[in-house]
């Protein structure tokens, strides 16, 4: 969607969010027969689109990444790298959203209340074991995540080991398909306007006004993991790894960052991305344009961070007191989930969306967060975007190190 328009959608889906506050005070629970029916519309169609999205989304990114790159040492590094931070990440949400736990007594009156949560009932090592389905087919009929991701992983992986003709041919039926449910998740992700005044009236006729303070404090919270991860967590390894100063790091930086908060996209700041931590950082060419394409689409911290405060944010608003094994299986299931949303456009609706249904809480919980989700997403895209950068740099000097040692062990030889 082109920025304008993207701009467009978040004035309606403020419109939305506060009118439906203005209708369902006003006019109350009256108004509940009439504003249900739009909610039921936008979860339907969003629960259309997630599977197919999904599917086309993995398949065409995985013949992409497995015809242009391979894996070798550096890309074992750089995917090392990505998880590493990845999980630094969501450990510093799950102590904040621990610490705080800004949805304990919202008393959101969601209609769909689940008695348990999936993903925690069945336990890590069940829903390790279900990731792989007897039958893809069926769990892409009953919307099984987890199962279709690993069968769409495997499938492209295996495209990319056919014949030339045939990976191309395939290839761009993938490719094709996929711009075709981008298409049809940007006609979906336009009826969220109406989508989250159906849902917000309801909640308003039915609660009031109090839960939403659980919503402010869930902000504060989620930027504020950001903010730890940013000035803390990826500066200390920018030094103890990288061995360069952190702060030489963000001067370089500041432009890519600017542009990745303005324009909430990886993608379009990687050429800046790619520039800075060239020129101003001193990562190889080689390591930066390794490892700074896939991270613009694989590498994401902030929002790991957010899909586990969000989540566990959600479970809290619902009413279930988290164990730590709970919590653990939770973000476990989220970040793999969240693998097949790494390149969906308005990713914070559609992988709220896909990361809900894998770990078993209902898709209303997408209406809670998506009034701020477009100020955060200026936040965690810079987070994603500092972290893909601070990669380069780090893999670039690991990379320098082995190559040294390589010729150093070739002249011994000599």
């Amino acid at each position: 969607m082109a920025g304008s328009g993207k701009y467009r959608l978040t004035f309606w889906i403020f419109g939305g969010f506060f009118l439906g506050i203005i209708v369902g005070s006003l006019v109350g629970e009256p108004s509940i027969p009439w504003v249900k029916p739009l909610a039921n519309i936008f979860l339907r169609l969003l629960r259309m689109a997630i599977i197919p999205l999904v599917i086309t989304s993995i398949v065409s990114a995985v013949i992409q990444v497995g015809s242009a790159y391979g894996l070798g040492r550096i890309g074992m590094r750089t995917f090392g790298y990505y998880i590493s931070t990845s999980l630094l990440a969501i450990i510093t949400g799950q102590v904040l959203v621990n610490i705080f736990k800004p949805g304990v007594g919202a008393n959101i009156g969601l209609e769909a209340a689940p008695e348990s949560i999936e993903a925690v009932e069945r336990g890590i090592g069940e829903i390790l074991l279900n990731i792989i389905p007897e039958n893809p087919f069926r769990a892409m009929a009953d919307g099984d995540v987890l199962p279709v991701i690993f069968f769409s992983i495997l499938f492209g992986y295996f495209i990319t080991r056919l014949k030339k003709d045939q990976r191309n041919l395939l290839g761009n039926i993938f490719d094709a398909s996929f711009e075709a449910m981008m298409k049809m998740t940007t006609f979906i992700i336009w009826s969220a306007p109406l989508g989250v005044f159906g849902i917000i009236t309801e909640i308003v006729a039915e609660t009031g006004f109090s839960s939403f303070r659980a919503l402010g404090f869930y902000f504060v919270i989620v930027l504020a993991g950001l903010a730890i991860h940013m000035l803390f967590t990826l500066p200390m390894l920018v030094w103890g790894l990288g061995k360069i100063s952190p702060v030489k790091h963000y001067r370089g930086m500041i432009p890519a960052l600017f542009t990745a908060f303005s324009t909430c996209s990886t993608i379009v700041t990687l050429p800046l991305t790619m520039k800075a931590a060239t020129e101003n950082s001193g990562a190889s060419k080689r390591a930066a344009g390794f490892v700074l394409p896939i991270g613009a689409t694989m590498n994401m911290d902030g929002t790991a961070l957010y899909e586990c405060v969000a989540t566990i944010f959600i479970a809290q608003v619902y009413g279930f007191d988290l164990s730590f094994t709970a919590q653990v299986t939770i973000a476990i299931t989220a970040v793999l989930a969240s693998i097949g949303a790494a390149s969906i456009p308005m990713s914070g609706m559609v992988m709220m969306s896909i990361i809900l249904s894998a770990v078993g809480l209902p898709l209303e919980g997408v209406a809670i967060i998506l009034a701020v989700d477009r100020i955060l997403d200026m936040f965690r895209t810079t987070a994603n975007v500092f972290s893909d950068s601070c990669g380069a740099v780090i893999i670039s000097r690991f990379e320098e190190i082995s190559e040294q040692k390589g010729k150093s062990e070739n002249r011994e030889i000599i």
